[in-house]
C-alpha cells in the first residue's frame, strides 16, 4: 500500500458499480531547487501578500479565490461553491468508454495517479475492473474534476493497480502548422541505408540504466563550493561547425557507436541500398560488421567447395598426367574462389 498523501477522494463509476478509491501521484520529482538570495548579503528573498485595500501583509487563512469580470470587479468564489457544481464528476471518476490503447495520442497524456482502492469494500470491484481492463486489452476513457476543472483521464493496469492519466482535451493540442521544414528536400536511398545501419548499431535501451546527469553535475557543484573545493571543470565541447556532408557524418556516427559498445574499429556495416533489398528479399539485411563477415565466411565456404567438387569430378576421368593437371588447376580454382568470394565492403 502506498505511504502517500492522497489528493483526492472520491469513486470510479463503472455503470452502476461504484468503486470508493483515493487519488495519489504516480510520479516524482528529483530536480534539484534553489532559493532566491540578495547577491549582496546572500539574504533570502521572500514574498510577501498584501492587501491593496488595506495596504497590509495577510496570512495564507486570510486568502481565497476570486474571478474578475470584464469590468475588473471580483466575483468571490469559495470551496464550497465548486464542491456543489451541479456536475455527475465532481467526485466520481466516470468512466465512458473503452478503447484500444493506440488509440489515444501522447500528445494528449498528462499527468499520472494511482487510484488506491479506498478501505476493504472497495477490493472486489476494484479487482474486477483491473482483471475486466486486462483481459480486454482495451483503456478506459474517464471524465473527472480536480483542481476547479473537469478533464478527460485514461485508465490502465500497472501490475496489480490501476494507473489513470490526465488527458488534454484534443482542443488543447496544437496541430504541427509550421513545424516541418517548408523546403523540398531529396532524400537518397544510400542515406537512408545508412541512417538504418546507424539505428541498427545503437539498438535498444534499458530505461533503468538512464540517469539525470544534469542534476548529478548540479550536485557536484553544490558540494564542492560546499567544501570550499576547487569546482569539477566542464569538458572541452565538442567541434562545432555546419555538416556539409550527410553521407561522411552518418558514417562516422555508425562507426562511433560501433566503437562505443566495444566492437572493433576496423568492422565495418555493410550497408545493402534499397533496390537490392527489393530485387533480392531472400538476401539478409546486412547493417553490422559482424554479420557481413560471418556470411562473407559462409559464402566463400560454399564457393569453394563447389570449385573442389567440379575439380574431383575432372580428375576422375583423365590420366595421372591429367589427374597433377587437375590437381594444379584445383589450386588455382580455389584460390580464384577466395578471391571472388571475398565481397567488397564499404565503411559505413
Amino acid at each position: 500500500m502506498l505511504h502517500v498523501r492522497s489528493i483526492w477522494n472520491g469513486a470510479i463509476s463503472f455503470g452502476l458499480v461504484s468503486i470508493p478509491i483515493k487519488l495519489v501521484n504516480a510520479t516524482e520529482s528529483h530536480s534539484i531547487s534553489f532559493r532566491q538570495i540578495h547577491t549582496e548579503d546572500g539574504g533570502r528573498i521572500r514574498y510577501r501578500k498584501f492587501c491593496e485595500l488595506e495596504d497590509r501583509e495577510v496570512t495564507q487563512g486570510e486568502i481565497g479565490k476570486g474571478y474578475e469580470d470584464a469590468d475588473g470587479s471580483i466575483i468571490p468564489i469559495t470551496d464550497e461553491d465548486l464542491s456543489s457544481l451541479p456536475i455527475p464528476t465532481a467526485k466520481t471518476i466516470e468512466i465512458v468508454a473503452f478503447v484500444p490503447a493506440d488509440r489515444i495520442d501522447p500528445l494528449q497524456m498528462d499527468a499520472a495517479y494511482y487510484l488506491q482502492a479506498s478501505g476493504a469494500p472497495a477490493a472486489k470491484p476494484y479487482t474486477l475492473l483491473r482483471e475486466a481492463l486486462k483481459r480486454s486489452n482495451k483503456v478506459a476513457i474517464a471524465k473527472f474534476a480536480l483542481r476547479g476543472r473537469e478533464r478527460l483521464g485514461m485508465l490502465r493496469v500497472v501490475g496489480d493497480a490501476i494507473a489513470m492519466h490526465g488527458l488534454l482535451w484534443p482542443d488543447e493540442v496544437r496541430a504541427p502548422e509550421g513545424v516541418a521544414p517548408d523546403t523540398n528536400v531529396t532524400v537518397r536511398d544510400k542515406e537512408l541505408d545508412l541512417a538504418d545501419a546507424l539505428m541498427d548499431t545503437l539498438g535498444e535501451v534499458d530505461l533503468e540504466d538512464l540517469h539525470d546527469e544534469y542534476r548529478e553535475a548540479v550536485e557536484e557543484v553544490i558540494a564542492a563550493k560546499a567544501a570550499g573545493e576547487a569546482l569539477p571543470q566542464a569538458p572541452e565541447p565538442a567541434a562545432g561547425g555546419k555538416v556539409l556532408d550527410l553521407m561522411a557524418a552518418l558514417e562516422n556516427s555508425v562507426r562511433a557507436a560501433r566503437e562505443s559498445r566495444g566492437e572493433e574499429p576496423g568492422e565495418h556495416a555493410e550497408v545493402k541500398s534499397l533496390t537490392q533489398r527489393k530485387t533480392a528479399r531472400a538476401a539478409p539485411k546486412q547493417t553490422g560488421g559482424k554479420k557481413s563477415a560471418s556470411t562473407a565466411k559462409k559464402t566463400a565456404a560454399k564457393k569453394t567447395t563447389a570449385s573442389a567438387k567440379k575439380s574431383t569430378a575432372k580428375s576422375g576421368q583423365g590420366t595421372k598426367k591429367t589427374a597433377s593437371k587437375s590437381t594444379a588447376s584445383k589450386s588455382t580454382e580455389k584460390k580464384t574462389a577466395a578471391k571472388k568470394a571475398t565481397p567488397r565492403k564499404r565503411s559505413a
